[in-house]
């Protein structure tokens, strides 16, 4: 054949395509459980962070099976609930069955269409919920982890995350533990205009459902303010019991 010919152009470059496409569909599918994996236990890293059971970092050392094995061990209950705060679905707790990121951001639509709202509770034995939130930040997605005492009011930590926040400023709701370290004792309060407010300039002396703001990252203190308020709303019903 002679190779200066379209044909041979046309033909080479078919069989290219088709060769790759075949890799890539091999390659997809030999990682796609090792993805799942890691994105389960990254999950329930950030889940256990927020609840205090250790830094991120720690568990990031620890490895995927250890992350499981102590989520499985310490947890008491998994389960989602509807906008009544009624159980509508249990999560396997021998599976370590979560909801992950892509989970919460189908659920975020949901909240504006209440009737199929499936929003998930983990409830430690150590007496702590953890409730998850997702919104947008300055340029993507950001959520995150609120975790409560028994009272259903009073924070005992949080952990938040992003696709891609400006670091060393709205990325600092990731990588400043100053930042999240604020939300720990603070309370949520639905009497209030904002059941949870960050405060752009510094949150009021004395107030208990208010945290500083992240200085140049107004956009992403919003979205994230946001974020919360429209997910405890939501979870307003399983606060109140």
């Amino acid at each position: 054949m002679n190779t200066n010919s379209n044909v041979y152009t046309v033909i080479y470059t078919t069989v290219i395509c088709v060769l790759v496409a075949a890799i890539l569909a091999f390659v997809s599918q030999a990682l796609g459980p090792r993805q799942e994996a890691n994105e389960k236990a990254e999950t329930i890293s950030q889940i256990l962070t927020a609840a205090r059971f250790g830094e991120k970092a720690e568990w990031d050392s620890k490895g995927n099976d250890a992350v499981l094995d102590f989520y499985k061990e310490n947890v008491a209950e998994a389960y989602t609930v509807d906008a009544e705060g009624v159980k509508n679905g249990t999560l396997d707790i021998s599976k370590a069955e979560i909801v992950t990121v892509s989970g919460l951001k189908k659920e975020n639509y949901a909240i504006k269409d209440a009737a199929q709202l499936a929003l998930p509770v983990y409830r430690f034995k150590n007496g702590v919920t953890v409730l998850p939130i997702y919104g947008a930040g300055l340029w993507g997605p950001i959520w995150g982890y609120l975790a409560f005492a028994q009272d259903g009011k009073t924070l005992v930590g949080a952990y938040f995350d992003h696709e891609s926040e400006t670091p060393g400023l709205g990325g600092k709701i990731k990588d400043d533990p100053a930042f999240q370290a604020q939300f720990d004792g603070k309370n949520v309060n639905f009497d209030d205009a904002a059941a949870f407010a960050i405060v752009k300039g510094g949150a009021p002396a004395g107030k208990t459902n208010a945290i500083d703001a992240i200085t140049g990252a107004t956009m992403t203190s919003k979205g994230l303010d946001e974020a919360i308020n429209v997910w405890l709303q939501a979870y307003k019903p399983v606060l109140n019991r």
